[in-house]
């Protein structure tokens, strides 16, 4: 149980040290902005190249890969049905809930929940691929054309292709699927570099809370229920019957694929929300409670599955 709360406690004071950061303002107003341009520019970038590029190339195209994505893929259609054309929101907010409600933290949670629950920090590796090589260009895309106005393709899929975040992922790919080992006067100063995204994170994500509260935006706290009922619920049921009726995966990898679909919500979406300037309210909430509620969710999957 202590080694499963492990994870948890070290996300959680990474966290609080940037709400203090913010309270006692240290860093100034303009914090929020610098730190996050840094993160998406700069951190994320190196950090997805070092983990695809040292990840399992057998691994990372697994049967797990694509049981992640049939649940991702029916919880971003819940999402887009109601939030789109029930609820009527506009492209970004759409965007910013469905991400919320489907994209996982496969990388600061995933890898060290899955390394205390299921023994190895590998597992999350196809998530990863899966958001990072799909899920994320065509959201970057998404973003480039609302936030621009830009509606021919040409400009922006080559705004998407230069995005730091899917040149990173794709170049990772590539070294991994070429089986090449990159020596350490290469791999080390990029770990170097990569080490510092998911504290940098974290911190500009406990900044942001500091002055807000949960459900404080008035208009949208359906939009945060929905999407982390989907998070926390609907989306590790989803990987569990298919990986179960219709893949027919042994238990252990019934057991992964869940623990994977019951991670909370990444923080990279409250990094685009701040980035494109659209929905941060409802990817902030919704990472700190699916961050918050995804406790109960996994030790019950392990009391269940494990």
């Amino acid at each position: 149980m202590l080694d499963t709360l492990t994870g948890f406690v070290v996300v959680g004071v990474a966290i609080l040290v940037g709400w203090i950061i913010g309270r006692i303002d240290l860093l100034g107003p303009h914090a929020r902005h610098v730190l996050s341009r840094l993160t998406f520019f700069v951190l994320s970038p190196f950090l997805l190249f070092v983990v695809l590029a040292q990840a399992d190339i057998h691994l990372l195209f697994s049967a797990l890969l694509p049981v992640s994505a049939i649940a991702a893929v029916f919880v971003f259609a819940i999402a887009i049905v109601v939030m789109r054309f029930v609820w009527r929101r506009d492209v970004g907010e759409t965007l910013i809930g469905t991400l919320s409600a489907g994209q996982v933290n496969s990388n600061n949670m995933g890898i060290p929940l899955s390394l205390y629950l299921l023994g190895s920090a590998a597992y999350p590796a196809p998530v990863i691929l899966l958001q990072l090589l799909v899920f994320t260009p065509i959201s970057m895309a998404i973003f480039e054309a609302v936030s621009t106005g830009q509606r021919r393709m040409i400009p922006i899929l080559r705004r998407t292709v230069t995005n730091p975040i899917v040149l990173g992922s794709v170049l990772g790919v590539i070294v991994s699927a070429s089986g090449i080992q990159m020596p350490p006067i290469v791999i080390e100063p990029l770990t170097l570099i990569a080490d510092a995204c998911v504290p940098v994170l974290l911190i500009t994500y406990g900044i942001s809370l500091h002055g807000q509260r949960v459900f404080g935006a008035s208009g949208r706290r359906r939009d945060i229920v929905l999407a982390t009922s989907l998070k926390l619920i609907v989306m590790p049921v989803a990987a569990w019957a298919a990986a179960t009726f219709l893949f027919q995966l042994p238990a252990h990898d019934v057991l992964i694929v869940t623990v994977l679909a019951a991670l909370p919500t990444a923080q990279n979406v409250f990094n685009y929300a701040q980035r494109y300037d659209v929905g941060e309210t409802v990817a902030r909430d919704t990472v700190f409670l699916t961050t918050v509620g995804c406790v109960p969710v996994l030790l019950l999957i392990m009391v269940f599955l494990g």
